[in-house]
């Protein structure tokens, strides 16, 4: 990614270690989001612009979202304006209808995977508990943070992605707007008591269109849950909105101006163009939606006779990625080009057997998550289900503790 450096743009650098992939569940996780991550091309979605294949290493090279997490945001104003909140949510929704059209469910979205650009715009990421799945296909795996899971998927029940995502989608409303979440405990088995019965209190501060939203969206029965149409159709949302805020999805021509500019930097063009159309991820490609990318945040490009191409732009980066077996550890999708610090490690968090059906409930894992007790301002992470660490969080906005264990994807 030397282009980049030469322009001047910082990318995010999400870091696949090979050796990690032990299991084959752990070659189609990874396998399957890297194909959503090459799929999905919204302007709420981050973007994936390079497939880098080494030795020891598969390196994803994706645009960076300057503007750091939701969550931050929200913790640093203590909670949001109604006017504001509207416009994440219609960020959101636009992200959650384009990922409804590719038959893509992303469950696991919350204030830590929405991150913001420089513009202060919506940028959804982390598509390690994603799935793909069929028009009418139902999906059986409970994964995702307990705090923003929907009803149907604590209870062990077969559920639709479309309307898991939506119930999270309110849940993270509700936070921007409140401050706090709707349904926190320190005991796991309580909480999801709580997110099963559906009751939450409002606060006094929210206008009547607010609190009936969140109540038409937070409904524990999916099938009378809010659809994003509906959403859309609601006087609280008309009144923050304008029909030139809802975005629609159109075709992009290929910007002949940027292939030139790559041209005086040696590429070619004719490939890259090619590799575009096939929805590529090389090299040549990369250049070209970074170059894209700088132009709509209105950044200036440095002169061609100031850069020069190095030995190791080529077209020919790795794309053979689906068919080997691959590792799944992560470095962060924003911050510096290359992040130090780990992500969790894809895997489902655990429920507790007495709310769960006897079929689900008599599952064999590999190995029982502990059980662990802890203030609500702290957030537990176990890093490949062994090491156990701990961040700081705020004491009202945010998961009391995150307990996750390997399961089998649906």
């Amino acid at each position: 990614m030397a282009i980049q450096s030469q322009l001047g743009e910082k990318v995010a650098i999400k870091i696949l270690e090979k050796d990690k992939i032990r299991t084959r569940g752990d070659t189609e996780r990874v396998t399957r989001e890297v194909k959503i991550l090459k799929q999905a091309s919204h302007p709420h979605i981050i973007q994936l612009y390079e497939i880098i294949e080494t030795s020891k290493q598969v390196l994803l090279v994706m645009e960076l979202a300057e503007g750091g997490e939701l969550f931050n945001h929200i913790v640093s104003k203590h909670r949001l304006s109604e006017h504001e909140a509207c416009k994440y949510l219609n960020q959101m929704c636009s992200a959650l209808e384009y990922l409804q059209k590719i038959r893509v469910v992303h469950r696991d979205l919350k204030p830590e995977n929405l991150l913001l650009d420089n513009k202060k715009n919506i940028k959804l990421v982390d598509f390690g508990l994603s799935n793909l799945y069929q028009e009418g296909e139902t999906l059986k795996t409970a994964c995702g943070s307990p705090c923003y899971a929907a009803p149907e998927m604590i209870a062990g029940k077969k559920y639709h992605g479309a309307q898991v995502d939506i119930w999270s989608c309110g849940v993270v409303l509700y936070a921007m707007l409140c401050g706090y979440l709707p349904f926190e405990d320190s005991n796991t088995s309580n909480l999801y008591k709580k997110i099963l019965s559906g009751e939450f209190k409002l606060p006094t501060w929210l206008s009547p269109e607010a609190v009936d939203i969140l109540k038409k969206i937070l409904v524990t029965d999916p099938e009378k849950r809010y659809t994003i149409e509906k959403i859309r159709s609601h006087p609280w949302f008309f009144k923050h909105t304008s029909n030139n805020d809802i975005y629609h999805q159109e075709k992009t021509e290929i910007n002949n101006n940027i292939l030139s500019y790559l041209s005086t930097l040696n590429y070619n063009t004719l490939q890259i163009k090619e590799n575009l159309n096939l929805n590529k991820h090389n090299a040549g490609t990369a250049a070209y939606k970074i170059i894209l990318h700088m132009q709509k945040l209105g950044k200036k490009l440095p002169e061609t006779a100031k850069l020069k191409r190095t030995q190791f732009l080529t077209d020919n980066s790795s794309e053979n990625y689906n068919s080997v077996e691959r590792p799944h550890t992560r470095t962060k999708t924003h911050g510096n080009s290359v992040s130090p610090g780990a992500y969790r490690p894809v895997t489902s968090y655990a429920i507790p057997s007495s709310l769960l059906p006897i079929s689900l409930a008599q599952r064999h894992f590999r190995k029982q998550s502990p059980r662990v007790k802890t203030p609500i301002n702290f957030i537990l992470d176990i890093t490949n289900t062994i090491n156990l660490t701990t961040r700081n969080r705020s004491p009202r906005l945010g998961t009391a503790y995150e307990v996750r264990r390997r399961v089998d994807f649906s």
